[in-house]
């Protein structure tokens, strides 16, 4: 019978590896890598080294070369090196032809990704969203997974115990997918009704890239304690709160990261907790400014946004961590004057990219939140119009 586990135990030494395909330059696979380890590093590992390696598409039997994974190999002889994750999604029988040549436990991305989520899932809903994540991954792999017990050669006598355990596998993790979706639809029934019963509030979701403030916002903005953290989905969970500016109520919810490469089992599995962010009626979109490759964050999101069907909602794009911007980009040598100017023209390229539906600030630092507050109410009012046109409402 198969069996779930963790793909990472605490503190485990790792070496990532990515390859550098025909549409992306070693500037993206670098940043990539650079989130795997941040990822790696969420997840309880330290990585240790990287490898990369330009091909035209990966390969199919190993992914990276033959030569690139005898130099993995050598790297790993005589280390304590127990984990190697690849950057991209692999299949099963990839894992088993890369661990029968390395000797150490592979995984891929998604793979990282999901044992982070099971970690971090607390509510009914999250646990069961990531087992369901879990057991969609794992069964288009099982045939590879069970290859190093098939038989040598073909005819007669090479249909043994392999063969029959990974159908008896295929039918326990079918009938285990198909309980978790009955469960989950009985969890989405009663979130449904819970959001239903929220009454006729404006609804305003904050979104984003995952670990670029969303939650310290919300900590602000609604002045309740959500746990945040600087690592990577700190919050799977959706929170909700009921907030008040100037006798103006709406509701407030903080949602689970974006990210690229997100497993698409996994956006899936957390349909219901994505609702929050379909049926919303604003979007607070927060992007980290100081993160060198921000636009192509944005981008992510406004994809992922695209895929949810909910881009064309009114949405406030919120830069924050203006503090860590200026730290990365500016010195003491650098006359105030200068950095005005390129302060302006970043505020004026996003006012005219936004159409002057953006707003820069700092939440750890409380900058500019009054006027975050301002721009926030504003459109809430508007939305109340839009909803309620014929009702008189008083503010």
């Amino acid at each position: 019978m198969i069996e779930k586990k963790k793909a990472i135990r605490a503190e485990e030494r790792t070496v990532l590896v990515g390859v550098i395909q025909k549409d992306q330059t070693e500037e993206q696979v670098t940043e990539y890598l650079d989130e795997l380890a941040f990822l790696a590093e969420t997840a309880g590992a330290i990585a240790v080294k990287r490898f990369t390696q330009k091909l035209p598409h990966p390969d199919s039997r190993t992914f990276v070369g033959k030569g690139k994974l005898e130099e993995i190999k050598n790297y790993l002889s005589g280390k304590d090196i127990r984990l190697v994750i690849f950057d991209d999604e692999l299949t099963g029988s990839q894992i088993t032809n890369i661990e029968k040549e390395l000797g150490v436990k592979t995984i891929d991305r998604s793979d990282l990704i999901l044992d982070i989520f099971a970690s971090r899932a607390r509510t009914a809903q999250a646990k069961v969203q990531v087992e369901l994540a879990q057991y969609q991954y794992l069964l288009p792999r099982l045939k590879g997974m069970w290859k190093h017990l098939e038989r040598q050669g073909g005819g007669i006598g090479t249909r043994g115990p392999g063969e029959t355990e990974i159908e008896t596998d295929r039918r326990i993790v079918k009938d285990k997918i198909s309980l978790l979706r009955k469960r989950l639809a009985e969890i989405d029934k009663q979130s449904f009704t819970q959001r239903k019963e929220r009454g006729e509030l404006i609804r305003v979701a904050l979104v984003g890239y995952t670990n670029v403030g969303k939650s310290t916002l919300m900590n602000l903005l609604s002045k309740s304690e959500v746990f945040a953290e600087n690592k990577l989905f700190a919050t799977l969970d959706t929170t909700t709160r009921k907030v008040v500016f100037e006798n103006t109520p709406f509701l407030l919810s903080d949602t689970v990261g974006f990210i690229r490469k997100l497993p698409h089992h996994l956006v899936e599995s957390f349909k219901s907790t994505l609702d929050e962010v379909r049926e919303a009626d604003i979007l607070l979109h927060v992007v980290d400014t100081s993160h060198p490759q921000y636009e192509d964050q944005i981008g992510v999101v406004n994809k992922t946004l695209q895929e949810l069907k909910a881009f064309d909602k009114p949405i406030l794009t919120i830069f924050n961590k203006m503090d860590l911007y200026r730290e990365k980009n500016f010195d003491q040598w650098l006359p105030d004057s200068v950095e005005e100017e390129i302060l302006r023209e970043l505020r004026e390229k996003w006012d005219h990219a936004t159409e002057g539906n953006c707003v820069f600030v700092s939440a750890k630092e409380r900058n500019n939140i009054d006027a975050l507050r301002e721009l926030i109410l504003k459109k809430v009012r508007d939305m109340y119009q839009v909803r309620y046109p014929y009702r008189t409402i008083h503010f």
